[in-house]
């Protein structure tokens, strides 16, 4: 068993779509490994309070600093780390003049290992802690990543890209050949055993991935709801009305589809568990079926700005209820770090939502991309939070991590101006350390001297 003595972020048990935190100035973490020998929460709560309980438990003491849940990202790509910051018109052309060109090269084992490493480096040194991530239509490309996320006891889903057609054949999903399958069959194949593989090995699970709907033949996608129906806690994932030269597309290349969100549920891939990335373009019909059938939507602000996709509208989920949380979407999205995510997210609600003035608060961005993501993806409980019986991922933030910073948190009257800072003026340098909830982790700290 282990205690952790700092400031003290985390959230109550709340009902979905809300969110209230706790902060505790001087609290008490302690942590310790349950029947699994993961690390969970024992206890949190004031110092004063807890102390007296865990005499000659080994303390650790972080001074001037914030315990706060790692974070949580719903929606990210793996193979497009190189792809971040690359120009282009919009949605369509980013994929056939960048991203397209960058995943052919998943094919090479090296090449895969080499960008998984940096990836989950990458994410831990951001604060995630979590993450719902694609690969690409290589094989290869997903043992890499699921190595790279067991190496770091980084918490972690992703799996083979479905993609049989509509787009380079490199790209695509390939018959081998020593089997009698076409494409289209072996890539279920292929997934299927990736499941038996990973799913549900330490902290990793598997995600059936569909790229998006026009990628994707009616067989695959019948294929892809047979696998998911077999394996109901596996995740599904996948891209839905983002753009509106895609939605166009989209119907068609589906027409008996009630709508491009449709399709996905006429091929049985909505469920608990099932995320869908962007889900701008929406009308109340598309947002009652993800709630419906318990399926999220993954907000992706900082690729939607970037190419123009549009603004995620907020007070429409709401009062349908429509369950949501934060990701990053790198390489459309434009940073890694759940900062940045998070302020974009109030410049879209700002700016989607002039009309009605909605304003996100501070703790309902912190919320969204921590215990409302995790409750949106079915993890409510188990990460996202530093509530007990919660896996012991946590994060060290430093509030004086910058002058300007320090200079603004110093004087914050209340939780919302401190949480309103450091969302406004944070970036990698407030995580000044990654804690995973595993005995045997090591604490990953910053290594550049800042």
């Amino acid at each position: 068993m282990k205690a952790y003595r700092a400031s003290l972020l985390y959230f109550d048990p709340v009902s979905e779509g809300q969110a209230h935190a706790r902060f505790e100035s001087d609290g008490l973490l302690v942590v310790g490994p349950d029947v699994r020998g993961v690390h969970v929460v024992q206890a949190v709560g004031a110092y004063q309070q807890l102390r007296d309980q865990y005499v000659g438990v080994s303390t650790t003491h972080f001074p001037g600093r914030i315990l706060a849940p790692g974070f949580v990202d719903m929606h990210v790509h793996y193979p497009q780390t190189n792809v971040i910051g690359s120009p282009a018109d919009g949605l369509l052309p980013w994929l056939e003049n960048h991203t397209f060109p960058e995943e052919q090269r998943f094919e090479a084992p090296d090449y895969c290992a080499d960008a998984a490493s940096f990836f989950v480096d990458e994410l831990l040194r951001n604060g995630v802690t979590t993450a719902l991530t694609f690969a690409t239509s290589h094989p290869e490309s997903v043992h890499a990543l699921f190595s790279a996320a067991q190496r770091s006891h980084l918490r972690l889903m992703t799996g083979l890209c479905l993609m049989d057609r509509n787009a380079p054949a490199q790209v695509l999903n390939r018959s081998t050949n020593d089997s009698s399958a076409d494409a289209t069959e072996q890539s279920l194949i292929v997934s299927e055993a990736l499941i038996q593989r990973w799913h549900g090995k330490g902290r990793l699970g598997y995600a059936i991935t569909p790229r998006f709907a026009p990628s994707c033949s009616d067989a695959q996608l019948a294929g892809a709801g047979v696998l998911a129906a077999k394996y109901p806690e596996v995740w599904i994932q996948s891209h839905v009305a983002e753009n509106k030269d895609e939605i166009a597309w989209a119907r068609r290349l589906f027409p008996h589809s009630r709508s491009y969100l449709a399709t996905y549920a006429d091929f049985g891939l909505m469920r608990p568990r099932s995320v869908y990335a962007h889900c701008i373009h929406f009308d109340d019909d598309d947002r009652a079926l993800m709630r419906d059938t318990g399926a999220a939507a993954a907000v992706c602000p900082t690729s939607n700005l970037f190419l123009g996709s549009g603004f995620f509208d907020y007070a429409g989920a709401d009062r349908v209820g429509c369950s949501y949380g934060l990701a990053s979407d790198v390489g459309g999205g434009t940073s890694f770090s759940p900062f940045h995510t998070m302020l974009a997210a109030y410049y879209v609600a700002r700016e989607g939502q002039s009309k009605q003035g909605l304003s996100l608060t501070p703790q309902q961005l912190w919320w969204q991309h921590t215990a409302g993501a995790a409750q949106a993806m079915g993890l409510d409980g188990v990460v996202g939070n530093l509530l007990p019986g919660c896996e012991a991922d946590f994060v060290v933030l430093n509030p004086q991590a910058t002058p300007l910073l320090a200079r603004k948190t110093a004087r914050a009257a209340n939780l919302d101006e401190l949480l309103f800072a450091m969302v406004v003026l944070g970036d990698d340098r407030l995580i000044e350390r990654t804690v995973i909830s595993q005995s045997d982790a090591p604490i990953q700290q910053r290594t550049d001297g800042r």
